[in-house]
């Protein structure tokens, strides 16, 4: 169901949008914990370090993917809020096309690719086939990634953060009951967690295209209407690029922060795959919290800019300041609460992912956890600010920033690590986190002077 952000209570709708978000990408999280938790227990450790050795590349194709999405939805919103609806269909049937084209060729290089580049980030050679094979699966069904991801992200655009959840719903069952026949019943190891994945996805994308064409009018697009609108592919281009490149610097910098856990053995790199799956469900509801804050800046921003009434203009550019304020909020009440589960529940987390004999992979995850727990507000704050620029359509800043906290992040994994294991991976990604807010907090302040 649509949702007009540009009147109405802030926090009702930032809330009302962030908690479907929030369960929608914690079911979609479920795919990979699932693999995890069901590949360390029914095929054991080197099957679940290889698994961990290569999600980080599969998180770099996945997310570059998504950025094209999240980039395209900032338009889509900004289209939404100014009413401009035949604009948003245009924006829709661009992005579909251009995307399309680009996830089937990047699907074919990364299923070739696979083993090279596992190989380049120093995956141990003992579990190197199994890590390729994972991998190659799961390039296989990118564009079933795709199709998901550019539906949800136009539903979103207007406001429906909701619906997508039910398809992640049931594509995340289907994912566990599969993972279950696959890996644990038929001994099927990591290829059976990869089908699963893509069987999981494609069903997704089929539910939610399905919904679209039946129950949204405003996104079907006919036959004739499958163009690439030259006057919005720029545009596209510039939004959809800088956000994909931003997930991509994300993730690379995560693959480089592979490479230096790596070395320090299968027990290290078992501990990093556990710990980054529950990082991920920790920074889950971060992330939704700052996807409801683009939307809603970018529909207010949207409706500002149409307007030539200088009342109006004020009164969406104010809205836009407290939708900022009001998410920090949300932001740094959430870390609290995160804080005091991650801290509390750490042993028990680590204990669902890993065998009952591997006791050292779960003390070095619990050690991690209980750094981490503290730094969390440093992300939930970068989460904010990154929310705010998007929706103002700043997308160079939020990839200037990602950029300067994975460079940084880095190079103190590659310092600290040796010495420290993986509590110095925690400490690398308190130094990048200091660094981005270093870098935004001015950013910002500079921004908001010039809107003046």
């Amino acid at each position: 169901m649509a949702k007009d952000m540009t009147n109405g209570n802030i926090k009702k709708h930032l809330i009302q949008f962030a908690i479907p978000m929030i369960l929608g990408n914690l079911f979609q999280l479920t795919y990979n914990a699932v693999d995890s938790i069901i590949v360390g227990k029914f095929a054991g450790k080197d099957s679940l370090a290889a698994v961990g050795c290569a999600n980080p590349i599969m998180n770099i194709i996945i997310f570059f993917i998504i950025g094209i999405c999240m980039g395209a939805s900032v338009l889509m919103s900004e289209f939404y809020g100014s009413g401009n609806h035949e604009k948003l269909k245009k924006e829709v049937s661009t992005t579909m096309l251009v995307g399309c084209g680009f996830t089937i060729f990047v699907s074919i290089l990364c299923f070739l690719l696979a083993k090279p580049i596992l190989s380049l980030i120093h995956t141990p050679d003992e579990i190197l086939k199994e890590a390729a094979t994972y991998l190659s699966i799961i390039c296989a069904g990118l564009i079933f990634t795709f199709f998901y991801n550019v539906y949800a992200c136009s539903l979103r655009s207007i406001g429906d953060s909701k619906t997508p959840i039910y398809f992640l719903i049931i594509s995340s069952i289907l994912n566990a009951s599969l993972d279950l026949v696959l890996v644990a019943g038929l001994k099927m190891g990591v290829i059976g967690a990869a089908l699963a994945t893509v069987i999981a996805e494609a069903t997704a994308s089929i539910l939610c295209i399905a919904y679209v064409y039946k129950k949204v009018p405003l996104l079907q697009l006919k036959r004739c209407e499958f163009v690439v609108e030259r006057s919005l592919v720029k545009s596209t281009i510039n939004y959809s690029w800088a956000t994909a490149m931003q997930q991509t610097v994300l993730y690379i910098g995560k693959v480089l922060v592979q490479g230096a856990v790596n070395p320090l053995g299968v027990d290290s790199i078992a501990t990093f795959n556990a710990v980054n799956r529950i990082d991920d469900f920790a920074f889950t509801p971060q992330q939704s919290i700052s996807h409801g804050l683009t939307t809603f800046v970018a529909q207010n921003r949207g409706a500002m800019e149409k307007s030539s009434d200088p009342d109006n203009r004020t009164h969406y550019k104010e809205r836009m300041t407290k939708g900022f304020r009001t998410g920090l909020l949300l932001e740094a009440s959430y870390f609290v609460i995160l804080c005091i589960v991650v801290f509390t529940l750490a042993r028990p987390m680590m204990n669902l992912f890993v065998p009952k004999d591997s006791s050292s992979v779960v003390d070095l995850g619990v050690t991690y956890l209980h750094f981490m727990a503290v730094f969390y507000i440093l992300p939930a704050m970068t989460n904010g600010v990154q929310g705010y620029f998007r929706g103002m359509g700043q997308m160079k800043t939020t990839l200037i920033a990602t950029t300067v906290q994975m460079i940084v992040r880095v190079l103190c994994s590659y310092l600290l690590a040796p010495r420290f294991e993986i509590s110095g991976i925690a400490f690398a990604c308190l130094a990048g986190w200091t660094a981005m807010l270093i870098f935004e907090v001015p950013e910002y302040f500079r921004y908001k002077k010039g809107l003046n």
